[in-house]
């Protein structure tokens, strides 16, 4: 089983090893066992159900919101020849018929539902007689009240699944979860025993920044922003479609390259709007939340909050969209307090306990925006996660700030937790600290506390500030069990009884701040590569992918592009020596990218890469030197592969590489243990006589032969040591 696992984790998805946590969950769900996993936008969470349902019997559930992100996902897997399809509102009878019928052949690998479909008779029906799989329930923070888009049909898929197949496996999935919504989660699926993979919510690579929202200088401010970043693909996120509309007109008014995107406009231009996005036809999309979902475009450099998000987790998974292919991305948020006060009206209509919740999340925004802390230490400690260090990668931290000593305010927060016995939420906590009365403060007694009225003379967000900076301090917690209640933590208890000097930081006061005060955050990340010549490598990878019919990151990424304009290859092989290129790229993309790096480099007489020390680690000399010592003493791959701690495949690209540049390998004892002669013959012939060395060719040409793709890479490898070197 694990081999099949391997085979089609590199065969179908083209990865040779898992990333993250990925191994183990896949491994959990295949064991049959509950699974939960909490793993940012980014991280590779699709693949953990994709794969175990490709090499299970029977179909996958994946149930999902979203019924653009459905489309999404079955046209990529049926691209990669998996049979998945989807059920929902968008189909005719006729073809909800054929998905059905295709479902009971026992055909389709992965059917996608929405959670209203699966309340259907005739659906549950259909599903008691089809073989099943597991269940898969995708953005599973739906399904907790606590959570960003709670949807009330979502806390009704266990007694449906229970009617279905009552021991079917679970995996619910989501890329926010605090430790209460992960606890409300476990609780309404009914799986506290399931195993829980948590991966870290810090994404290094993302600088948040937050800029006051002025009249029209926020239009200014904005248009600049993008301007600075032109030719680079960005999301500005609203909440209204109004303002959707008003945004996209006011980029295209200016020369940008955008296009809105919002429930309200015709599917047909959705999807055209999407595409030419992917496609790089666009630059900029203006977007309400409901694009973006399961977009795998790896490039998105910049998001960009015009409205304030209605809780932080919905901001942080809106933001985990720039830069998942671990280059920058720029997260800014304009902010004004007048926002939150309208959304909190939006609620008015909710019902009592839902409208609390809905403005505890507003007040987390209220306070992320407002903050002078490390913005990333903020997010983190929202998650129920720990950072000790000031990330240096936000506005803040790139900012003078202004501090005070805090080491009395702490000891008051503190006391008010600690004399209200632990059981209030932080509004209570500062009128107790404040004196302000009500019915709550009098009913309890509260007003007769030593601490009653100790901190009269600040005001309210004062208070606020200080609690919120003990929570990030890890001298207060959540209670989990009760929404909004402060506990003390052991280190918080430790304080008290022996107290020390700390520096707080002011909030920023953004009624009072003028857009020239916070905007000009420099992040000093610039480029060390030639901007000149990666604008002309972009334009080309564009013009390539064109003639291919592909989106422009497959042809190469940007970290490999922006590689070449640090090392300017001028040969086939040092454009192979590039990360993300490996001669099969060569083979296929690279002569029109030489030929303009060549002209380039003769035109402004730059050094090349023969000239320079190519980017690498010394680490990486010694593997080389380790794998040709043992080739030399005639060690199988498989054994070399072990030694050295690598995969087969990452054993192949370095030998590759060690070829590719000039050193003969003789690796015939090898080949003489995996194939005979009669195939090694059929091989000979095919490369000498072929018209490249890509590998996808040789396994299309050699189809009847039923070469693996290793076996074509290995003896590639003894023919260009061969007949090149």
């Amino acid at each position: 089983m694990e081999e099949k696992v391997k085979a089609d984790l590199k065969k179908i998805f083209g990865f040779s090893q898992f990333r993250g946590n990925q191994e183990p969950i896949v491994d959990n769900l295949l064991n049959k066992r509950n699974t939960f996993v909490i793993m940012p936008t980014g991280a590779g969470k699709s693949l953990c159900y994709q794969l175990p349902a490709v090499v299970n019997e029977g179909t996958a559930i994946v149930i999902s919101p979203l019924i653009a992100l459905m489309k999404n996902q079955v046209d990529q897997l049926n691209a990669v020849g998996i049979n998945a399809h989807f059920l929902n509102s968008t189909l005719t009878k006729a073809e909800a018929t054929k998905v059905k019928n295709e479902v009971l052949r026992g055909k389709t690998k992965l059917l996608y539902v929405a959670p209203e479909s699966l309340t259907k008779e005739e659906n549950i029906a259909f599903l008691k007689s089809a073989q099943l799989s597991f269940v898969a329930i995708d953005e599973a923070h739906c399904i907790s009240e606590w959570g960003h888009d709670f949807r009330p049909e979502y806390r009704k898929i266990k007694s449906i699944v229970a009617l279905i197949a009552p021991n079917l496996p679970i995996i619910a999935l989501t890329a926010t979860a605090t430790p209460k919504v992960q606890q409300d989660i476990q609780r309404n699926l009914q799986m506290e025993e399931a195993d829980v993979f948590k991966s870290s919510f810090n994404r290094t690579n993302l600088f948040y920044e937050v800029r006051p929202k002025v009249k029209n200088e926020s239009k200014k401010s904005l248009i600049k922003f993008i301007k600075q970043h032109k030719g680079k693909s960005g999301i500005i996120y609203c909440l209204s479609r109004k303002k959707v509309e008003e945004i996209a007109e006011l980029l295209k008014v200016n020369q940008v390259n955008a296009a809105p995107y919002h429930a309200g406009l015709d599917s047909a231009i959705r999807i055209k709007t999407q595409d030419d996005f992917l496609n790089e036809e666009l630059d900029v999309i203006v977007a309400t939340i409901a694009f973006g979902m399961g977009i795998d475009k790896p490039d998105v450099r910049y998001v960009i909050h015009y409205d304030v998000p209605k809780s932080l987790e919905g901001y942080y998974q809106e933001t985990g969209r720039a830069g998942r292919d671990g280059l920058e991305g720029h997260c800014l948020m304009f902010y004004r307090y007048e926002d939150i006060i309208k959304l909190d009206k939006f609620n008015k209509d909710k019902a009592v306990t839902e409208r609390e919740n809905a403005k505890l999340l507003l007040q987390e925004m209220a306070a992320y925006a407002e903050t002078g802390v490390c913005r990333r230490k903020f997010i983190l400690n929202y998650f129920g996660e720990m950072m000790e260090e000031d990330c240096g990668f936000c506005d803040n931290c790139k900012r003078e700030r202004e501090t005070f000593e805090g080491m009395e305010f702490l000891l008051t927060a503190l006391q008010a937790v600690q004399q209200t016995k632990e059981r209030f939420n932080l509004t209570h906590l500062v009128k107790v600290i404040r004196g302000d009365m009500d019915e709550y403060v009098s009913s309890y007694k509260h007003d007769l506390l030593p601490v009653f009225g100790q901190g009269k003379e600040k005001e309210e967000k004062h208070w606020i500030s200080i609690i919120r900076q003990a929570m990030i301090l890890a001298f207060l917690e959540k209670d989990i069990e009760n929404y909004g209640v402060l506990r003390l933590t052991p280190k918080g208890q430790e304080y008290m009884d022996s107290p020390y000097t700390v520096d707080l930081y002011q909030d920023h006061d953004f009624e009072k701040l003028t857009e020239e005060e916070t905007q000009e955050v420099t992040v000093s990340t610039g480029p060390a590569y030639d901007e000149k010549l990666f604008e002309l490598l972009k334009a080309e990878r564009k013009k390539v992918a064109r003639s291919k019919g592909l989106p422009p990151y497959v042809i190469f990424q940007d970290p490999s592009l922006e590689e070449m304009a640090t090392v300017y290859p001028t040969t086939r092989e040092e454009l192979a020596q590039i990360n993300g290129v490996g001669m099969g790229k060569v083979a296929k993309f690279g002569a029109s990218f030489l030929k303009l790096i060549a002209t380039y480099v003769e035109e402004n007489e730059i050094e090349t890469a023969s000239d320079v020390v190519v980017k690498t680690s010394g680490n990486r000399s010694k593997v080389k030197i380790s794998i040709i010592q043992q080739i030399d003493r005639k060690i199988d791959l498989d054994e070399i592969a072990e030694n050295l701690n690598i995969s087969m495949d990452e054993l192949l690209q370095e030998v590759e590489q060690i070829i590719y540049s000039g050193t003969k390998l003789n690796i015939d004892y090898y080949i003489h243990h995996i194939m005979d002669d009669e195939r090694e013959e059929i091989l000979h012939d095919y490369f000498m006589n072929a018209e490249t060395d890509h590998i996808k060719t040789a396994l299309e040409e050699l189809s009847g032969e039923d070469f693996a793709e290793d076996e074509l890479r290995v003896y590639r490898i003894k023919f260009i040591s061969q007949h090149a070197n």
